[in-house]
């Protein structure tokens, strides 16, 4: 029988939008409770250290709120000790540590935890003392999922990016590059991680990505935020979810 496998929303991009404006309008947490009503399992936010999108407010709000329903926030955050303290604060149920670049448009490739070994590992150990689940968002790399597990997180984050890039522009390479997630997905889940994946799913690209079978949550962001302005986010997490599912009734078929 095959796990079942959860949906993590992120919200950022309802921030992105409230801030062009420099309004209070559209709300992430609203956004937030929208999702969760319409399937998804629990929230991602990333605040950046610029706070492009999303802002302390927002993380302040969100960690109130989905504590009062039960629901977990997953906190994207640089390895920074500005980001530490935040989190430590607010003791969110997971934190995810990503690369970060000011001039980045969006993330562009997992976190070097073997090269950032010294600097990474007493982040995640504090982290974990505060009861905080922590996960590494890194490329499909078994080393580096190696080096995750040695600097102490709990799970691991694959970038699916490049696979999914590959796919929308009709590249021979896709194959390839979701083998490597496969690969990394099994290496990683043989070392004791728990295997989560995210970075460019749409409908497209989530059937592949959810076959995975050792794969046990998946965070998408941008594709849904996008989509709900054509069909709303209610319809849009939905359809996302029920493609999830048939994927993974598929690999227990």
């Amino acid at each position: 029988m095959s796990r079942r496998l959860r949906l993590g929303v992120n919200i950022d991009h309802v921030a992105t939008i409230r801030n062009a404006r420099g309004d209070n309008y559209p709300d992430p947490v609203r956004a937030a409770e929208m999702a969760l009503l319409a399937g998804a399992d629990g929230i991602t936010a990333h605040l950046r250290e610029d706070r492009r999108h999303i802002s302390d407010a927002d993380i302040d709000a969100l960690a109130a709120i989905l504590r009062r329903r039960g629901r977990p926030l997953n906190l994207e955050m640089a390895v920074t000790e500005e980001m530490e303290q935040i989190a430590l604060a607010h003791r969110p149920h997971a934190a995810c540590l990503v690369p970060e670049r000011r001039e980045e448009v969006t993330t562009e490739g997992g976190l070097d935890v073997a090269g950032g070994h010294n600097r990474i590992a007493p982040v995640i150990g504090r982290l974990r003392a505060a009861g905080i689940r922590v996960s590494c968002f890194i490329d499909p790399d078994a080393a580096q999922a190696a080096a995750a597990k040695a600097a102490g997180a709990h799970v691991v984050e694959l970038h699916t990016g490049a696979y999914c890039e590959a796919v929308r522009h009709r590249s021979p390479e896709a194959p390839a590059l979701l083998e490597k997630i496969r690969h990394a997905a099994a290496e990683a889940e043989a070392m004791g991680l728990e295997v989560h994946a995210g970075h460019g799913i749409d409908y497209e690209t989530v059937g592949a990505i959810a076959a995975v079978p050792q794969v046990v949550e998946l965070n998408i962001g941008h594709f849904l935020i996008g989509e709900a302005i054509f069909i709303g986010l209610t319809a849009a997490i939905q359809r996302m979810r029920a493609l999830m599912d048939e994927a993974r009734a598929q690999v227990a078929a």
